[in-house]
């Protein structure tokens, strides 16, 4: 019988203890807060309405990265 490992718990470790992991994390982060700054205005431009969804764009791969690095982690 296997224990299960919660994914946050698997989330901490990998902060940790991989480098690659942290990095991903580290750029996902940056992305987030520029996505903030963008939240904050009013008003965006059109190359300000583009970063933004390339931001985003962005930190979806990340996210969809880390949680990669997750699953292996778990077998």
């Amino acid at each position: 019988m296997s224990s299960f490992i919660p994914e946050d718990a698997l989330r901490d470790r990998l902060l940790q203890e991989d480098d690659e992991y942290r990095e991903l994390a580290a750029e996902h982060r940056k992305y987030e807060r520029q996505l903030e700054d963008l939240t904050r205005k009013h008003f965006l431009s059109e190359d300000e309405e583009l970063l933004e969804k390339t931001l985003k764009k962005k930190k979806l791969v990340l996210k969809d990265k880390m949680h990669f690095l997750v699953q292996r982690q778990r077998r």
